[in-house]
């Protein structure tokens, strides 16, 4: 009778184990859901390829047998860039799919619309890709860790190199007229003091609309020496190509979601962008530099087998196939303990740990008081064939 208990006791306190983790939402013992949401279509489609390069990166994990014993359920909605529409796809996510957790969510205003639910819901929001400054405040988002430089800290950066090498010069701000845009205004505003009204001049534009071309016409005519463009890939293509098509000669700077060569500088001319200044965490593709380089061979023969035929200039993809790598080390960490507790617990106890597509200096460290995963940067020129670094990697603690 003894050993008969001692069995069903040693069942009992292994089915209730993380194990099997049966009181877990979208965890069982062979797999663990995930959910995403992305503009795969609409006016941000461009940077929804960020989500099909997590999704390749998950099946080649899926492919090597998974983590601890686990394959990767990843369920990806598209929100097309509508807060409605990315409302509708997390609650169905949360109360209809039951995933464990939201990782790598894009887009500022679907990401706005749906945090209060998610906090509501105790769901962990993982690696977002907007750089809100907004989501980095961890009081009010205690349950989230951010997947790109803050714009705060990005737009600082811009705005200080412009202070040092066009001192005397107005700049012209173009940006999109969300949460995403704003955040480099309040950037620049914040740097520049009181001299901003006085250096700056701007104009927005909504996500609806077909061109920004008016707005590029009239910043031209202030007579700016400097163009920051604050927006998505489809519009700072258009405010490229329109500047030079203008004979607009300004030193042209693109926030990181604009960073792509195939998303933007492409579709703008790539002699047109001849000048493009970002700043980036990553190497390049095309970089010769990188060409002999481990991590990149890698990532080029990742992209032949699970996204063959695609662009490998477009950035997005190596930003979605860098979120895998990242949402890979964050479950190893986890182990066998998949509870939502965990979950974020580990997001949050990233310590010095190297992507290797990362440009070298650049490492990713997380806290309870510290939600961003990416704090740092290098400023890039595009030189009419690839992207040319200058400068020394930039920290958001030492700007």
């Amino acid at each position: 009778m003894l050993a008969q208990w001692k069995s069903l006791a040693a069942l009992a306190l292994l089915l209730s184990s993380p194990a099997f983790a049966a009181d877990e939402p979208g965890v069982t013992a062979t797999e663990i859901k995930i959910g995403g949401v992305f503009p795969f279509s609409g006016p941000a489609s461009s940077i929804g390829l960020v989500g099909k390069g997590l999704i390749a990166y998950i099946q080649s994990v899926n492919d090597r047998g998974g983590i601890n014993g686990r394959k990767i359920n990843y369920i990806a909605y598209d929100d097309a860039y509508s807060p409605p529409k990315a409302v509708e796809h997390v609650r169905k996510l949360v109360e209809s799919d039951e995933v464990a957790f939201m990782f790598g969510q894009l887009g500022t205003p679907g990401l706005s619309a749906t945090a209060k639910y998610l906090r509501a819901k105790a769901v962990p929001s993982i690696a977002i890709i907007s750089g809100s400054s907004k989501f980095t405040d961890v009081a009010n988002h205690p349950l989230t860790t951010t997947g790109l430089v803050s714009y705060d800290t990005e737009g600082k950066i811009y705005a200080k190199y412009l202070t040092r090498t066009l001192p005397n010069a107005k700049y012209a701000i173009l940006y999109q007229n969300d949460d995403l845009g704003k955040d480099y205004v309040n950037a620049f505003k914040s740097f520049l003091g009181k001299g901003y009204d006085r250096k700056v001049v701007s104009a927005s534009y909504e996500v609806t609309e077909p061109t920004v071309d008016s707005q590029i016409t009239t910043l031209k005519s202030s007579g700016a020496d400097a163009l920051m463009i604050a927006g998505t890939p489809k519009f700072a293509a258009q405010a490229i190509r329109q500047a030079s098509v203008i004979g607009w000669k300004a030193t042209v700077i693109i926030n990181f979601p604009s960073g792509s060569v195939g998303g933007t500088l492409a579709p703008a001319g790539l002699d047109k962008s001849v000048g493009v200044i970002v700043g980036t965490i990553n190497k390049d593709v095309v970089d010769p530099t990188w060409k002999d380089d481990p991590a990149m061979r890698a990532y080029r023969v990742f992209l032949d087998k699970y996204l063959a035929g695609v662009d490998i200039t477009n950035g997005s993809y190596l930003t979605g196939y860098q979120q895998g790598i990242l949402l890979e080390q964050i479950l190893k960490q986890c182990g066998n303990d998949l509870s939502r507790k965990n979950i974020l617990a580990q997001a949050k106890n990233l310590r010095d740990f190297v992507v290797p597509t990362a440009l070298p200096g650049i490492k990713v460290n997380t806290s309870e008081s510290e939600n961003m995963i990416w704090t740092q940067m290098r400023l890039q020129r595009w030189t009419g064939s690839t992207w040319e670094g200058f400068g020394e990697v930039l920290d958001a603690r030492s700007e």
